[in-house]
């Protein structure tokens, strides 16, 4: 073993990895480091990029070779030398790839055990089978339900969507599903050939007309006699139930409009077959403590504990427990860690891709904090984030856990609560992008307060209160009342018009969906529009009464989801400004005397573009047995485009050039250019200065694309009441570019707009006209507007979101705070 292996410290030396400055830095292990500075500083290259970087690279290469390549092995980080550097575990903010099979009890492998349980504790039937524990899951073949396949739903037509008007008769259109025109009238005939009646009311039909009607798969030809002024000659015509119809037209029809039209009359709904559970009969027919494996999976974790320990307890005095007892009691005790990290309002069934990347994080954790490694160090990308400042105190004592069990935490953060909470912050900067990449401060917290240029240091240690606004009076509202959807039961909330609205709650409590589902939903159906992101579908919404949607004449989400799925997309691509800078390029002496269009300067088409990288800029090496790597592109040298195409300049930069350029050198580089220089210019408001104009979506955070998005939409300059809604708009932010982003909303309001946004950052509710809270807990527990006020009204209130509210405020304002002392 090394010195640095004995002394306790991590040491880097030469960090280049993105924008560090050959970094020079002694981390201390065995505590909690937090990595902290302004987005884009270069918190996350060191962290991430260098140290688990390179702790993954040294473990793979302990790997036998032929293994290795059977890994997705990290290259290797730019940087000198580091010792005294332990394995390492990363536990990253990121949503998994969308899947419908993957769930809360595969992300904390709590599936596995709980299909085991069954299959060797579970009651059977008299005279059933025993079933492997395979059969349990519905994503075998054994185990999935032939109907929808393991999904637990299935998409299929509903009489009030198939005859929203039941008053109507079937001559006068009441199964709407079915074609018009002619194809229309031939199943109105053949139905009267079947006797029966078309011009009775449709709610006056018998029952089993009805279903016949809506629902055989009977096609039985009638003849139909000939009728003056339509058809001069009978003919035998094909019957097609609504159901029938619809289901032809979405499996083998080519029109995109036909298809449109019948999917209005389809809804996603729980298999009939198998309840939703997506399990054979066999095992829905198992129980342990009278639950079925798919009642199991549907109640919280705070319920599914207790029914354990008593199936334990009933299996044990039957003389038949040790399996039932071993089994349950490593789940539960597995359980109970999650419900420390206040997540018992989640269920084993939920599906993964409506967790949070917050809620999915402290899974993660969870699942690490049973593993009981001992040595590890823990790279943490922002825990607190999307969670309220309630649900942050007990993720603090489960990294205290961690840290107790001998293991080092390296967490980047910017929440000012979790950095007083660090034994050694590690501050990068001082600005981001390429004004960043030092470190500025290395050391313990209290000593943050005299860093020179430290950015965090002003926040963490503010000695002047903010700015306090008076509250905007609304316009009108918007009432919406009994609401039901997830955990909103009958819920009713009223939002203001013309004012900034934070919707406030702890974790799992029903704001998102109030917000970006259910509001979101309603404006949309008021305006008559549809998603701009394709994979948005759009759903029922249960409610009783709307009143003051009609307010708004445009509706903005403004979410997390990437720009772009592929490297080829980019921030200049997404805000349109490339367009206007390809059309400056082709537009020069040069392009014109050589016959460019503007599409020879893109990199996304043949022409003008590297043909050897096909625009890339960086071509795929496999090295073998060792981590296959990108190197830029030997032809090009990374430019994207070919030689003839770089030889055209604009004011001595090429294409490539403007490409490589950052926000902030863009702006003043194409200041007089209209169309470009207001892109520009909002993305450097909102905080992007330091991104470069041709830096890949893939590479971009959440909040990274939250705020691309907002600066599109700032950019645009339309008059009228929009309404925007964000879903926690300030995660992943440094407090000073909280500040930035809060400017930016308040002008939209200031501009006519309403702007309703899912919020834990205490700054932001504080600078909000109102506020809406909900709660008082998470799941079944939540779901109802507990508080409405300004936020001084809710501060005074004693609720979770109040008591945090009320104590920001103290720590922020000395005197407030000797106030509330006395």
């Amino acid at each position: 073993m090394t010195r640095d292996d004995l002394d306790g410290w991590v040491r880097v030396r030469g960090a280049r990895e993105h924008n560090l400055k050959d970094v020079a830095i002694d981390i201390p292990r065995d505590c909690m480091v937090v990595f902290t500075g302004v987005s884009g500083s270069g918190k996350s290259s060191l962290a991430f990029g260098t140290l688990y970087a390179e702790a993954q690279r040294r473990y793979f290469e302990s790997v036998a070779p032929y293994a290795r390549r059977l890994l997705n092995q990290v290259g290797a980080p730019d940087v000198d030398e580091i010792t005294g550097l332990p394995p390492a575990v990363a536990l990253q903010q990121r949503r998994g790839a969308p899947s419908s099979r993957s769930t809360v009890g595969t992300i904390t492998t709590l599936s596995n055990l709980l299909r085991m349980l069954y299959s060797r504790a579970g009651t059977y039937p008299a005279g059933a089978s025993h079933l492997s524990a395979e059969a349990f899951s519905p994503n075998t073949a054994a185990g999935a339900c032939p109907r929808c396949h393991g999904l637990g739903t299935v998409h299929d037509v509903t009489e009030d969507l198939l005859v929203p008007d039941d008053s109507l008769s079937i001559r006068d259109g009441a199964i709407a599903a079915w074609p018009g025109a002619w194809q229309g009238a031939n199943l109105r005939s053949i139905v009267r050939g079947l006797d029966i009646d078309i011009h009775k009311p449709w709610r006056k039909l018998p029952r089993k007309d009805r279903d016949w009607l809506l629902y055989t798969d009977e096609q039985p030809s009638v003849f139909i006699e000939p009728e003056e002024g339509r058809v001069d000659h009978g003919y035998y015509g094909k019957f097609w139930s609504a159901r029938a119809h619809v289901m032809h037209v979405l499996g083998q029809s080519q029109s995109e409009r036909m298809r449109e039209k019948a999917m209005r009359f389809v809804r996603s709904m729980p298999c009939p077959e198998c309840g939703g559970s997506g399990l054979r009969p066999e095992a829905r027919a198992v129980t342990f403590n009278g639950r079925s494996i798919g009642e199991m999976n549907a109640i919280p974790f705070a319920e599914l504990a207790t029914e354990l320990r008593a199936g334990a307890d009933a299996a044990t005095a039957a003389g038949d427990g040790e399996a039932a007892d071993r089994i349950a009691t490593d789940v539960i005790s597995r359980v109970e860690v999650l419900l420390d990290l206040g997540l018992g309002y989640l269920s084993l069934g939920r599906n993964s891709t409506t967790l949070s990347p917050g809620e999915a994080q402290r899974l993660r954790i969870a699942t690490q904090l049973r593993s009981g490694l001992f040595g590890v160090v823990y790279v943490l990308d922002e825990p607190s984030a999307g969670l309220h400042p309630a649900d942050a105190q007990p993720l603090l004592r489960v990294l205290e856990r961690l840290k107790d069990s001998g293991n080092s935490l390296f967490v980047v953060e910017h929440d000012l609560d979790i950095i007083r909470r660090a034994d050694w912050v590690v501050d990068i900067g001082p600005a981001a992008g390429e004004g960043g990449g030092h470190v500025v401060y290395s050391g313990p917290v209290d000593g943050l307060r005299a860093a020179e240029g430290s950015v965090t240091g002003r926040y963490l240690f503010a000695e002047t209160a903010p700015e306090e606004r008076e509250p905007r009076k609304p316009h009108g509202w918007l009432h919406l009342t009994g609401v039901t959807r997830h955990n909103l039961r009958d819920a009713s909330a009223d939002i203001p018009l013309g004012v900034m609205t934070a919707v406030t709650g702890v974790s799992g409590s029903g704001k998102s969906t109030l917000v970006t589902q259910v509001l979101a939903q309603i404006v949309r159906d008021r305006l008559g529009a549809t998603p701009e992101d394709p994979d948005e579908t759009t759903f029922d919404v249960d409610i009783e009464a709307v009143s003051g949607a009609e307010a708004f004449d445009r509706l903005v989400v403004v979410d997390q989801k990437p720009i772009g799925r592929t490297p080829r997309s980019n921030l200049a691509t997404y805000t349109g400004m490339f367009d206007v800078v390809r059309k400056l390029f082709a537009a020069t002496d040069e392009a014109r005397s050589r016959g460019y269009g503007a599409g020879r300067f893109s990199f996304n088409v043949a022409g003008g573009r590297c043909e050897t990288c096909q625009g890339e800029g960086f071509v795929s090496v496999e090295l073998m047995f060792l981590p296959g790597t990108y190197a830029p592109c030997h032809t090009c040298h990374g430019a994207r485009y070919n030689a003839e195409t770089l030889e055209v300049t604009y004011r001595g930069q090429s294409i490539a050039d403007v490409l490589g350029m950052t926000v902030a050198d863009a702006a003043e580089f194409f200041s007089d250019v209209a169309g470009a220089s207001r892109s520009l210019e909002m993305l450097r408001q909102v905080g992007l200065g330091y991104l470069r104009l041709g830096q890949p979506a893939t590479e971009l955070s959440g909040g990274e694309a939250q705020r691309i998005k907002l600066a599109t939409e700032l950019q645009r300059a339309r008059r009228g009441h929009a309404l925007y809604l964000l879903d926690e708009p300030t995660s992943g932010l440094h407090p000073a570019d909280v500040e930035l982003l809060l400017d930016q909303l308040q002008q939209l309001v200031d501009a006519g707009n309403s702007v309703v946004l899912v919020e834990h950052d205490q700054s932001v509710i504080a600078a909000s006209d109102w506020v809406i809270d909900m709660g008082p807990g998470g799941g079944d527990a939540g779901g109802r507007v507990v508080a409405t006020g300004t936020p001084r009204e809710i501060a005074r209130g004693d609720g979770a979101t109040g008591t945090h509210l009320a104590q920001w405020w103290a720590r922020t304002d000395p005197a407030e705070g000797q106030s509330q002392s006395r």
